[in-house]
Order: C-alpha cells, then sequence, then structure tokens
C-alpha cells in the first residue's frame, strides 16, 4: 500500500469512528428509527421477494427487523401459504464472505466471531433483495461500511446478485465521499425522511 492509500485508509477509519459515534449520541434516534421503519415499510409494499437479507443492528445502528417480520406476516396474510423468509448475516471466516440463515422472532441465535448474534443451526437462504447497513452513504448508491469488504466481496460472489438496498439515518449522508475501487455502488438507499438513492 503507497502513502496515499494507507493515508486514505486512515481518513476512512477516522470518518467512520466520527459517524459512528455521531450516531450512538442522536438525541432522537428512536423518533428517526420509528421513521426509517415506516419508509421501509412502504418502499417494500408491491415487493415480490420471498427471500430477504438483513443484519442484526450493533453499534447504533437501525434495525430492520420489526418491518421485515411485519413485511413477513402482511405477505403470509396476503399470499397464503407462500413463505417468506428472513436471512441473518453468517461469516465464512475462510472466503470473508456472507451466508444468510434463517431468521424468526425468538430463534435460536449464538454470537459469531466477532460478537454479533446469528441464527444457530437454521438453514441458508438465499436472498433476492439485501438490506445493508450504512455508517456513511452517499450519491450514487455509495456506502461506507465498517471495512471489513465482507458485503462488497459477498455481492461480487452472488449469482444472481439480489437488489442491494442501505439503510441509515439523515446524520451519515456524506457530501464529499470518494468511493474505493473496490466499492459496490447499492440499487437505493432508504433514510429516515425517504429514498435518498436513485433520486
Amino acid at each position: 500500500m503507497d502513502n496515499s492509500e494507507d493515508h486514505k485508509a486512515q481518513d476512512r477509519k477516522a470518518l467512520r469512528e466520527a459517524l459512528v459515534a455521531q450516531r450512538l449520541d442522536l438525541p432522537d434516534r428512536l423518533q428517526r428509527a420509528d421513521l426509517l421503519q415506516r419508509v421501509m415499510r412502504i418502499w417494500l409494499v408491491g415487493r415480490t421477494d420471498e427471500v430477504i437479507g438483513a443484519y442484526w443492528p450493533i453499534k447504533g445502528e437501525f434495525d430492520p427487523l420489526p418491518a421485515l417480520h411485519r413485511w413477513k406476516e402482511d405477505g403470509e396474510l396476503l399470499e397464503g401459504p407462500k413463505l417468506k423468509r428472513i436471512g441473518l448475516p453468517v461469516v465464512d471466516k475462510t472466503t470473508k464472505t456472507l451466508t444468510f440463515h434463517a431468521w424468526y422472532p425468538g430463534c435460536p441465535m449464538e454470537e459469531d466471531a466477532y460478537g454479533i448474534p446469528k441464527p444457530k443451526d437454521t438453514e441458508v437462504v438465499v436472498p433476492t433483495l439485501l438490506f445493508v447497513p450504512c455508517v456513511g452513504y452517499a450519491a450514487g448508491g455509495y456506502r461506507l461500511g465498517y471495512g471489513g469488504g465482507f458485503y462488497d466481496r459477498t455481492l461480487a460472489a452472488l449469482q444472481p446478485r439480489p437488489f442491494t438496498v442501505g439503510l441509515g439515518y439523515t446524520q451519515g449522508y456524506l457530501e464529499d465521499f470518494e468511493p474505493a475501487a473496490h466499492d459496490m455502488p447499492l440499487d437505493a438507499i432508504l433514510n429516515d425522511n425517504g429514498v435518498v438513492w436513485p433520486v
């Protein structure tokens, strides 16, 4: 890594830390979360997906699971026996990619190597729609994650590639964000004000 790449990596690390700290300190985070739950539920209306991947919220992230559980229940109520599935990520330490395992309220959970809860011994599911957490996000569908590259590697490997939607609070919007060469743009981004991308 040359000096300019090393400098960019340090800048991103500092930016991540500042954004996570801001998010944890949001005095109205619960109200913003409620608004984003509504945005997400409205956005999901009319989607034909049967398997949606999401994430377990950490570090003050928005929790997508209540809206997804409602999507699952509503879909099964309206569409009958077609089973809707929600998947949560499980890290493959060898490939440093994610697989998605079925999740439902009350499902047995265990911590992964990073201390994040994951479904325990549930089946692997393949999402056609994937909600991803954003530490920060920018125009063009670019997201700033935690720097592990798990989502980028997973999306590069998944065939067919799922439709990807970033979730974050308005506080995470980055005006001057320069994506790295490996950053894969998301198909859409939602925040507590509505759809941010595509505009």
